[in-house]
């Protein structure tokens, strides 16, 4: 530079001008110093810890990066099991519910199977009842008919039948010929 610089500083010498837009040859070696002193000094002690700094900052970010990855895999890892868990979870409640229902109808068949053996029950218990009271009224029909019968005969004959042997005899023979009048008139209700 001072190359090109020394034939402009030359020329103005002899033309015995100053050009002021040429800084003077000292100027610019002094200034040439002092930017080599300042390059020498931010080389030596600045940029070491610009890159110390920078190289700190990268591996702060560089963990982070990692961590936040190891992180993500974690986080990914316990939401696959939380899935799995709930996925479980569902499956055995819908287990549950089946159980249930099945435990549910067994009950009921069960209800059902005892309601029908109980009202079998009290119907037998009904019809064995409601045949000991008809027994008991045609027991009672009988010897009121029989007294009637006998109290009957004795006015329409004009004797006293007080006998209780033969008295007995002819309602047991009324009665059964009775019986059998009603036997052959169900009969034929039930041919036509």
């Amino acid at each position: 530079m001072q190359a090109l610089i020394a034939p402009l500083a030359t020329q103005a010498a002899e033309d015995g001008k100053l050009n002021p837009l040429l800084p003077h040859t000292i100027e610019i070696v002094l200034s040439l110093v002092v930017f080599g002193l300042l390059f020498f000094a931010v080389k030596k002690w600045v940029v070491p810890n610009f890159e110390t700094t920078f190289e700190e900052r990268t591996k702060a970010i560089e963990g982070g990066l990692a961590a936040a990855e190891d992180k993500q895999a974690e986080a990914d890892a316990k939401l696959a099991d939380l899935e799995q868990q709930l996925a479980d979870a569902r499956h055995e409640a819908a287990r549950i519910r089946e159980e249930a229902r099945e435990h549910g109808a067994a009950i009921v068949a069960e209800m059902r199977d005892q309601a029908q053996a109980e009202s079998a029950r009290i119907v037998e218990h009904g019809k064995a009842q409601i045949e000991a009271e008809r027994q008991q009224a045609v027991t009672a029909l009988r010897a009121e008919v029989g007294s009637l019968a006998t109290s009957l005969a004795g006015r329409i004959v004009g004797e006293s039948l007080e006998d209780d042997d033969r008295s007995a005899r002819v309602v047991e023979r009324f009665l059964v010929d009775l019986e059998t009048i009603e036997a052959s008139a169900a009969a034929g209700n039930g041919a036509n």
